[in-house]
């Protein structure tokens, strides 16, 4: 059976095995501690690389290693530390606002349900969905650049809307492999399914893929 006569719940299942099988190192490339290190991780990773996250982070929480801390903290002192992150003025506004409410509203703990999360500073679905499904288990559909740009080459979505993308795949990726199925494909758009030269020959679903916006090279069209 080709993908073409494949239902899409069967493709999706056989696509999840194959990826977790090729990245079984599932967590996230930032390095952090604690729930609070890696919602303060995720908020800076915004327009930049995660290495460079991971490059400030370490002066940032030995300086303010809790909520309480970093609540207090002088904006100047946070845009020196975060400065090479890009965006250094806003970020340091977002993670000083965002600890602040971890400090006031939940007693120093990072809540665990959505509508919560995306209430805080600097946190939108996407970074939600990271803290639900890596700290707390939770189903997640994770949409970032990598992850629009794979599920769309896939044919599992036409969408560039991430909220549309998130819940087109919530639809036929099962819950208790959401989280699997997002982490996977993210580090697939990084290490062969690339936005500029995509490794199509050596791709582990290669036939599972339609290739949509691909030539047979490989190239976007």
């Amino acid at each position: 059976m080709g993908y073409h006569d494949m239902p899409t719940t069967e493709r999706v299942k056989r696509i999840t095995d194959r990826l977790c099988a090729a990245y079984p190192d599932r967590r996230p490339l930032l390095v952090y501690r604690s729930p609070f290190e890696l919602m303060v991780s995720v908020i800076l990773s915004a327009q930049t690389t995660d290495a460079q996250v991971n490059a400030v982070t370490p002066a940032l929480f030995a300086r303010y290693p809790a909520p309480a801390n970093l609540a207090s903290a002088r904006p100047s002192d946070v845009e020196q530390l975060v400065h090479s992150t890009g965006f250094y003025r806003n970020k340091a506004k977002s993670i000083i606002a965002a600890a602040r409410a971890i400090h006031e509203r939940h007693a120093g703990r990072v809540p665990a349900t959505m509508d919560e999360l995306v209430a805080i500073p600097g946190m939108g679905r996407k970074s939600a969905n990271v803290i639900l499904g890596v700290v707390y288990n939770e189903p997640s559909i994770v949409v970032d650049t990598h992850f629009a740009r794979v599920t769309r080459r896939l044919g599992l979505t036409d969408s560039g809307n991430p909220v549309v993308i998130e819940r087109e795949l919530r639809s036929v990726v099962p819950p208790d492999r959401q989280t699997d199925f997002s982490m996977a494909v993210n580090l697939h758009g990084r290490a062969r399914c690339t936005a500029r030269s995509p490794d199509c020959a050596g791709c582990e679903v290669r036939d599972l893929c339609p290739r949509r916006g691909l030539s047979e090279q490989g190239v976007e069209v």
